[in-house]
């Protein structure tokens, strides 16, 4: 399961989310989205877990939870709207 992470302190690392949501269960990737100009985190990221369950836990104890200087909010990431409307067999753009 795909999990949306926002409002990460600008100096969080990836070690340290992976080390964070370990505790719930495997961490199958961390992605914290940098600003491609100033190399700076946006924020934002993602954390990908195998197992639903570990997922679920990871959410309910980490979402609210104070890392850094910041309130961190987890929750499942939804699908890209491109991916929903393919689905729908609709083509965007015609």
């Amino acid at each position: 399961m795909k999990l949306l992470l926002r409002n990460l302190d600008r100096t969080t690392t990836e070690l340290e989310l992976k080390d964070l949501f370990q505790a719930f269960g495997t961490v199958q990737s961390v992605n914290i989205v940098m600003d491609k100009i100033s190399g700076m985190s946006k924020g934002f990221g993602f954390v990908e877990m195998p197992k639903t369950g570990d997922a679920k836990a990871a959410v309910k104890n980490l979402n609210g939870m104070t890392i850094g200087n910041s309130k961190i909010r987890v929750k499942k990431a939804e699908e890209k709207s491109e991916d929903k409307d393919e689905e729908k067999g609709e083509v965007k753009g015609k």
